[in-house]
């Protein structure tokens, strides 16, 4: 049979030695060739990387500065409660420079003054209950002996308590903790000194803070800025004048109370309690009560309980009376959104959020408020709080159906009457 192109193709294929042809390349070896690594993926897992090791790095500098964050937020405000003062005197041709270090004098003369008649008067108070406790443990002493049939004496008291493992403790402790106070109260004084060196600048160099800031911004947006800080101003000058307004009543409160108890020093008691209770958030309340509290207890112990009943149920009153009407006429915010401002202020800075939370609120209301497009509300009397009612429904209804059928019976006598005539 002759040969066909076809057998002569397979023919040119076969083998020179009658073999079988070789067979195809494994897959496998095309499937290896396919999945070799693509040339971007090594550079993507470096970048991935690299912005990792950003985030890290930028996440660790900010937990490092967050304390001089949170200083120079305090000094900001701070800086916008005495800029009135400043641009009052200002206006009258004296340095802004100047005029805040007339301010920040001023403070600082009042409050060194405070502290000092405080810290003479707690110092006097001091030494008289060291100088009376011999007395007072005395008629202790004697009221346990008598009531309990007891043989007890001041002498053998005190050699207990003196040679006590307790009080060698105490004072073991005490001593190795004096390292950690100082180095607690020089931390407290410098963060200080931070604050004021800050909201001096701030306040002393505020427009050209200001023109500086709106150099980098477009004329429109430079309005909104300029607009923002004079709202900032305003609502932290009124809310400080509100915790100002607040601390004058309740050291009078405190101040009638004490005098009409015949407590010594009075009235530096009763300008403490009202400073510390209004300017010291979260603690400021029994921080203020402590003292007067311990002042009274050396004079008639029963006069430290009615002085710590008064400061509760004051402070009641404060917390749900007076201090949501002053602040929502002052900073012109609604009192629960005062009072969930303070909360979550806490929450997220601790005391000084609680500090500055109700004027931030108040500043990003009132700036916000400009861009919310208000309309007219309908007279409706659902806007007024009362249920509308229709025509049949309700005690409208009801007596309106009863004036109609009475005046058709009227009508219906009418008509008969003159039908007989």
């Amino acid at each position: 049979m002759a040969p066909t192109d076809e057998t002569a193709k397979v023919a040119q294929h076969a083998s020179p030695f009658s073999t079988t042809p070789p067979a195809d390349p494994p897959a496998g070896d095309a499937a290896g060739r396919g999945a070799r690594m693509p040339r971007w993926l090594p550079r993507a897992m470096v970048l991935a990387l690299a912005l990792i090791a950003a985030f890290q790095l930028g996440s660790w500098a900010f937990h490092q500065v967050t304390g001089l964050l949170i200083n120079i937020l305090i000094a900001f405000f701070l800086a916008l409660a005495i800029e009135p003062a400043v641009s009052w005197m200002a206006a009258y041709g004296m340095r802004r420079g100047l005029a805040t270090f007339l301010v920040f004098l001023g403070a600082m003369i009042v409050t060194a003054g405070f502290v000092t008649l405080l810290g003479s008067m707690l110092a006097g108070q001091i030494i008289k209950m060291v100088e009376g406790f011999p007395d007072y443990l005395d008629s202790v002493i004697s009221w346990v002996n008598t009531t309990f049939h007891t043989d007890l004496r001041r002498v053998d008291i005190q050699d207990s308590l003196v040679h006590s493992d307790w009080l060698r403790r105490y004072v073991q402790n005490s001593a190795t903790g004096v390292l950690d106070v100082s180095a607690q109260v020089l931390g407290g004084l410098f963060q200080l000194l931070t604050i004021a060196l800050f909201s001096f600048y701030f306040a002393a160099d505020g427009p050209r803070l200001r023109r500086a800031l709106c150099s980098v911004l477009p004329p429109a947006r430079q309005a909104e800025v300029l607009r923002a800080w004079e709202i900032a101003v305003d609502k932290t000058g009124g809310y400080l004048y509100s915790r100002g307004l607040m601390a004058l009543i309740s050291g009078i409160a405190h101040y009638i109370l004490l005098q009409s108890l015949g407590i010594p020093y009075a009235p530096v008691l009763a300008v403490w309690v009202g400073l510390v209770s209004q300017f010291i958030p979260t603690i400021g309340t029994y921080l203020a009560g402590a003292l007067p509290m311990l002042i009274a207890f050396t004079v008639n112990p029963w006069y430290a309980l009615w002085v710590l009943i008064f400061v509760v149920v004051y402070q009641q009153f404060e917390n749900y009376m007076l201090q949501p009407k002053l602040t929502s006429k002052t900073v012109d915010i609604h009192p629960a959104v005062a009072f969930g401002s303070v909360i979550a202020g806490t929450a997220l800075l601790g005391a000084v959020g609680a500090l500055i939370a109700i004027p931030a609120v108040a500043t990003l209301q009132a700036f916000l408020g400009a861009y919310v497009k208000r309309y007219d509300v309908t007279d409706d009397p659902r806007v007024h709080g009362h249920r509308r009612r229709g025509p049949g429904t309700g005690s409208g209804g009801a007596l309106a159906r009863v004036r109609l059928l009475w005046g058709r019976r009227r009508a219906a006598e009418s008509e008969s009457e003159g039908g007989a005539r």
